[in-house]
């Protein structure tokens, strides 16, 4: 796995955590591998917090471009700012 800075790692979990975030996306931007992420995610968690985590993406549909289905379009928030290979975005 590369080596992240503080601010890198941050933005991975919360990438993990949301929903919509495909692990594809994390991949883009971070080039972390699915697994790579379950590893970070198992290394900065609690243990009752990646618990919690693996039990609410595993299987998650949304968690995986390939198994996404997109009737109207994709989805985005409106305060989501634009990725474009970008590193942290500013908030």
């Amino acid at each position: 796995m590369l080596q992240l800075s503080a601010n890198e790692i941050d933005r991975v979990i919360e990438m993990a955590w949301e929903d919509r975030t495909p692990f594809e996306a994390i991949y883009h931007q971070f080039k972390i591998t699915e697994a790579e992420v379950i590893m970070l995610m198992r290394k900065e968690l609690k243990p009752s917090s990646f618990r919690m985590w693996r039990k609410r993406v595993q299987g998650r549909k949304t968690k995986h471009s390939k198994l996404r289905v997109f009737d109207k379009g994709r989805f985005k928030c409106s305060r989501q700012k634009n990725i474009s290979r970008n590193k942290i975005s500013k908030r």
